[in-house]
């Protein structure tokens, strides 16, 4: 079966678009990457996506039009898809981008992501899987995070306790262990508060290489400000996103401190970051840590992961398994296409938080045929690069 796969992240820079096949072999899932490639958004569509975002006040036209111009986009994604998949595939799955993901005392009380699928589906003309968080939430659950349904089927727990990290705008953690649940959340920011100080300081996007990160020094008094978070020490299950950690937030925490140094300023979020992450990695005893997600791309803040985890885990990539880390995700919600089209469910309780497993996502323009028994879920995934 062929899928296509697209994930538009926290940053909201662009699409990434992959092809997958997958193959059944009793309890063996094969994953066979086609190619992925990345769309960037054009400057116009990140402002107009910016300007919606919360706490920014917004109006129903700018959700429709906005909706219906992700959707386009997406659909030129979708094409995109395809062709890396020879020209032919059997569904494509597009979770579109969030807009608001609604915490309320740290329960999940709804999600939305814009994108338009019936453009989507209109396009490619296979079904189209979307609205991929709302059956989790609808159960009770974090609608979040959905990647750990790859990772726990992709890494083996045998030889230890291990973490796959994704570093998008936020970072977030799976935990696999021998005879323990799957266990995995939202850490905190990673590119969010540190793309948001970029904009500020250097009308940038990103901090390229995290090159300015690299030459500024730790503010001791904002590290505190920051780390004094009350996200961080609240027990998983637990998400977050752009509602809590934005421009706004930043500013906030920059108040009191006059104008720092902007270099500083990156340092000290570069550190935020290394220093979440490799906190919830030690509280979790795991002895190799597997990332993906932009954040790889950036040296200071690999180099720093790297530090705080020497002679506890080791850091690697998702490249040394066979999965290009800049398109982790993206394989990972072609995976949960695969589980929906067959019925089987994509989140897993002990992550999300939910009562039960829930089947993911809706069908544009329909789905697969109904089976009114589904198949034994697969226990491993293996990659055929």
């Amino acid at each position: 079966m062929k899928i296509v796969g697209l994930m538009s992240g926290t940053s909201y820079d662009g699409v990434d678009v992959v092809a997958a096949e997958f193959t059944r072999d009793g309890e063996t899932l094969t994953l066979r990457p086609l190619g992925h490639r990345s769309l960037d958004y054009p400057d116009d569509l990140r402002a107009e996506i910016g300007a919606l975002l919360p706490p920014a006040a917004t109006t129903i036209e700018a959700v429709c039009r906005l909706d219906n111009r992700l959707g386009e986009v997406f659909a030129e994604a979708a094409a995109a898809g395809v062709e890396l998949a020879g020209g032919a595939v059997d569904a494509v799955v597009s979770p579109g981008q969030t807009v608001f993901h609604w915490v309320e005392a740290g329960r999940v009380r709804g999600t939305l992501q814009l994108g338009a699928p019936a453009r989507v589906a209109a396009r490619v003309g296979v079904p189209v899987l979307h609205d991929l968080r709302s059956a989790d939430v609808a159960a009770g659950g974090q609608g979040a995070p959905l990647v750990p349904a790859f990772d726990a089927l992709l890494l083996d727990a045998a030889g230890g306790p291990r973490a796959a990290l994704n570093l998008g705008g936020i970072a977030n953690l799976t935990v696999v262990a021998p005879g323990a649940p799957v266990l995995g959340y939202d850490v905190g920011p990673a590119n969010a508060l540190l793309d948001a100080a970029a904009r500020r300081f250097l009308d940038r996007p990103c901090d390229l290489d995290g090159a300015r990160a690299a030459a500024g020094r730790v503010h001791d008094g904002l590290l505190a400000r920051l780390l004094a978070e009350p996200y961080y020490a609240a027990p998983p299950p637990k998400s977050t996103g752009k509602e809590l950690f934005h421009a706004g937030y930043l500013d906030d925490r920059l108040a009191a401190l006059g104008e720092p140094v902007a270099d500083d300023v990156l340092a000290t979020l570069t550190e935020l970051t290394a220093r979440t992450v490799a906190d919830a990695c030690d509280r979790h005893g795991v002895t190799e840590v597997i990332a993906a997600g932009g954040g790889v791309r950036n040296p200071t803040l690999r180099a720093r992961l790297a530090a705080l985890g020497a002679g506890r885990w080791r850091l690697r990539t998702t490249d040394e398994l066979g999965v290009p880390a800049q398109a982790k995700e993206a394989y990972a919600f072609a995976l949960l296409g695969w589980l929906s089209w067959h019925g089987l469910p994509g989140a897993i309780p002990s992550v999300t938080g939910a009562s039960r497993a829930a089947v993911l996502g809706s069908w544009a323009p329909s789905g697969p045929p109904s089976a009114t028994t589904p198949p034994a879920p697969p226990l491993r995934l293996v990659v055929n690069p």
